[in-house]
């Protein structure tokens, strides 16, 4: 059953007031979703920061949306690359020094598909790494100042969390005896949800309800994702499935981070995302959470092993 709580159309942009003097940093926002998200905000007059790997494709998208929407839109890049977790760290002491609020982080940058397994500079499994580790670790390092700041942790996730195996494959992180680029793909974000919902545990037993934790996805849409990171045969399908209409633009593929990173009212342990067919595409809302993404000791025993792998320990 859809959820209607925004009405038939389901959650839009309509519904924003002015964001000024608000602040958003994005990870991952130089294309897709990301950059549509940063737009969308900045034309409510918010500050927008993006965490990006590269300077280049940086440079050319605040160009971008300065030429759009003028010159004193309130937009720059911090560099950082996920997939390093020096980079993270030093990322974090940069915006530390030169964001004063941050009132939301939205966690949108990820790989996938990745055709053959591959590693990060740290060993882990690229996507898990990625996706899931250098969030875990960036989060952290800032949950001080999004907490000063009344903020929230925004998590974009993605329907494959229900595509793979329903659980951490915590015998062997880095799949080195079953690596498969869906599969593998599915468990990075199944793990970023489960960070997710765990910290929202947490924080409400040590009593810091402060910080809102939401838990999105952006449907079917026609990002860069796979066009990037996927091998020939799945680029190719892909390029035929965003002509048909189960495959929606970037812009309606951002409303859901934009949605959980302004909203009020918003419940916690919810997967927002589009709510018509499939899930795929149509009205924004609060779509179907299945009940392996908040395993209770799954989420608990992946915390740990995340601490350990980032060697960053939360202090909540």
């Amino acid at each position: 059953m859809p959820d209607t709580t925004f009405g038939p159309k389901g959650w839009t942009p309509e519904r924003l007031g002015t964001l000024s003097g608000k602040t958003y940093l994005i990870t991952g926002a130089n294309a897709g979703a990301g950059f549509q998200a940063a737009r969308t905000l900045l034309k409510k007059n918010a500050k927008v920061v993006m965490l990006n790997r590269s300077a280049e494709k940086s440079q050319a998208a605040v160009a971008e949306l300065k030429k759009e929407l003028g010159g004193d839109a309130d937009v720059r890049f911090i560099r950082m690359d996920l997939a390093s977790l020096a980079s993270v760290r030093q990322a974090a002491v940069e915006v530390q020094n030169t964001v004063p609020r941050i009132d939301a982080l939205i966690c949108n940058a990820a790989i996938a598909q990745v055709p053959t397994q591959t590693f990060t500079v740290d060993g882990f499994e690229s996507m898990l790494g990625t996706n899931h580790y250098g969030h875990f670790l960036l989060c952290g390092l800032l949950f001080d100042r999004i907490e000063a700041s009344g903020g929230r942790i925004v998590v974009v996730s993605s329907l494959g969390y229900n595509m793979g195996i329903k659980t951490i494959q915590f015998e062997d992180m880095n799949w080195n005896g079953n690596y498969h680029q869906n599969r593998t793909y599915s468990q990075s974000k199944l793990a970023q949800m489960m960070f997710a919902y765990e910290l929202q545990d947490r924080l409400k037993a040590a009593g810091r309800t402060g910080v809102g934790v939401y838990v999105c996805h952006p449907g079917s849409s026609r990002t860069s994702l796979i066009t990037t990171s996927g091998n020939l045969l799945t680029r190719i399908m892909f390029g035929l499935m965003s002509l048909s209409p189960m495959v929606q633009s970037a812009e309606k593929g951002s409303w859901p981070e934009v949605m959980c990173a302004t909203e009020a009212g918003l419940e916690q342990r919810a997967l927002y995302g589009p709510t018509g067919r499939m899930e795929f595409v149509g009205p924004v809302g609060r779509g179907t959470l299945h009940p392996h993404a908040h395993d209770k000791a799954v989420m608990a025993k992946l915390w740990d092993v995340s601490e350990d792998a980032t060697g960053f320990r939360w202090t909540i």
